[in-house]
């Protein structure tokens, strides 16, 4: 079984993908890590997309079951066949803009409120990641996944609102059944 878990930023992807892969014995693999480059400042310096899809693709293959958190809507055509299942999770703006802030607080403390350019990176990534819902933002937006879940061929389960992880869990594993 090849699942896919997306959403907007702070909508819980990494954590009900972390949560299945323990419930599952399945590896995860996480987007951010093929999207951007380690460096100093995390999440600042993009990996090119031919070399991140080559690394994703090689990381995978070979593998019977898996699963990937994050969204990789404009990683091209051929994801939109790679899933036996998507889970498209998502959570009230509010509540998912205070998730952003207690993580962006627990990554980099009170920096971003503090040191001038953690607040102007901060600033910046909340304006984009509030966009989402409004689709003013460039790249990941509501409309933008809605589009692309439209394309897939197989099975999509939407989870909205803020559930617990151990229910979402519960409902993904109750739509695996079903689709098996």
């Amino acid at each position: 079984m090849k699942i896919h878990v997306m959403g907007a930023s702070c909508a819980g992807s990494t954590t009900l993908g972390t949560a299945l892969a323990r419930e599952l014995g399945y590896p995860l693999f996480d987007s951010d890590k093929y999207f951007w480059e380690t460096s100093e400042q995390p999440f600042t310096v993009r990996r090119d997309s031919e070399l991140r899809n080559a690394m994703i693709t090689h990381d995978i293959s070979g593998q019977e079951n898996w699963i990937l958190s994050g969204s990789l809507v404009s990683w091209g055509p051929a994801w939109l066949r790679m899933f036996n299942l998507v889970i498209f999770l998502y959570i009230p703006h509010d509540i998912r803009m205070q998730r952003l802030e207690a993580r962006e607080l627990e990554r980099y403390g009170d920096r971003i409120f503090t040191d001038p350019e953690y607040i102007v990176k901060y600033q910046t990534f909340r304006q984009w990641a509030s966009g989402y819902d409004d689709n003013i933002t460039n790249g990941r937006t509501l409309q933008v996944h809605q589009t692309w879940l439209s394309k897939l061929t197989c099975p999509v389960l939407e989870i909205k609102g803020d559930t617990s992880i151990q229910r979402r869990v519960e409902i993904v594993l109750n739509k695996i059944k079903e689709i098996r």
